[in-house]
């Protein structure tokens, strides 16, 4: 990045090209995949850095908050020594829903977040932990610190989404929520997800 553009002169990939946050592990950037008005899943095509049409959604549930994925993060090794049920990580960046009392109606949007908590899931035997985080600066959720200060409902409906969002009738699901944790433990699979994307992708 030269003096005379101190900024980039291209757009640049949201899982490589956007720091992961200003606070990390603590306060992070999140990219906006999915909004709680998209009946259809997105997922960021990781060679493109566009979103891609991954499927609608098989439900009738729509996604109870914003899901995206915090930059440069990789679900590996350490990841998978965070959640015993797992044989490793997914390989994908650290997936996080983010609450806000406003509606976000719009993805592909970058955002800072406060990291409160996460749900472990394991998915065909991979670990694909959800942290769970609020808007930074939001009016009524910005001063939740934990996922113990959100409602029971909230996350008794974001723990259904999860559980269900890949469902397909007649076959059995391959998805497991073994266990919601806090913000300390959120922290450590948010430290780990860095030191995994350092290992996968090392400068």
């Amino acid at each position: 990045m030269s003096p005379k553009y101190p900024h980039s002169r291209w757009q640049a990939h949201p899982w490589h090209g956007i720091e992961v946050g200003p606070n990390p592990p603590q306060v992070v950037t999140v990219f906006v995949e999915i909004t709680p008005f998209d009946q259809i899943k997105y997922e960021l095509d990781k060679s493109a850095g566009f979103l891609r049409v991954d499927r609608p959604q098989r439900t009738s549930s729509l996604p109870p908050a914003l899901y995206g994925l915090i930059p440069r993060t990789y679900c590996g090794r350490r990841v998978g020594e965070l959640s015993p049920y797992s044989v490793g990580g997914d390989h994908d960046p650290l997936d996080i829903c983010v609450i806000s009392e406003r509606p976000i109606n719009r993805s592909e949007v970058i955002l800072s977040a406060n990291v409160i908590g996460g749900f472990q899931v394991v998915d065909d035997h991979e670990a694909d932990d959800k942290i769970i985080s609020v808007l930074v600066n939001d009016s009524i959720w910005g001063g939740v610190e934990d996922v113990t200060g959100l409602p029971d409902i909230l996350v008794e409906r974001l723990r259904h989404y999860f559980a269900t969002y890949k469902q397909v009738l007649g076959k059995p699901s391959q998805i497991s929520i073994e266990a919601i944790y806090g913000r300390e433990h959120a922290f450590k699979v948010v430290e780990a997800s860095m030191q995994d994307y350092k290992d996968e992708y090392p400068d």
